[in-house]
């Protein structure tokens, strides 16, 4: 389900703050007043998020991290690398 940015088209308001954000079906129906306040809301276009394609970390840039690598030697052992 999409994430939808809303705000109070006047005035504030102490329950939302004026702007919020509701998870909502694309088939829902428009929403033209806020759920706690029941005043009148727009809609905002905002921006989306998208996966970045980066490269698998490495062994080194794991360690870098400070992560603490571990290689299995047997069943159930392992040991740092």
């Amino acid at each position: 389900m999409p994430l939808y940015e809303y705000e109070i088209c006047e005035g504030s308001c102490v329950a939302c703050g004026g702007r919020f954000t509701l998870r909502r079906p694309i088939s829902a129906p428009e929403l033209t007043k806020c759920p706690a306040c029941k005043r009148p809301v727009r809609k905002l276009i905002s921006g989306f998020n998208t996966p970045s394609i980066t490269k698998p970390l490495s062994v080194s840039d794991a360690k870098k991290a400070g992560f603490t690598i571990l290689k299995k030697v047997g069943k159930g052992e392992y040991e740092r690398q």
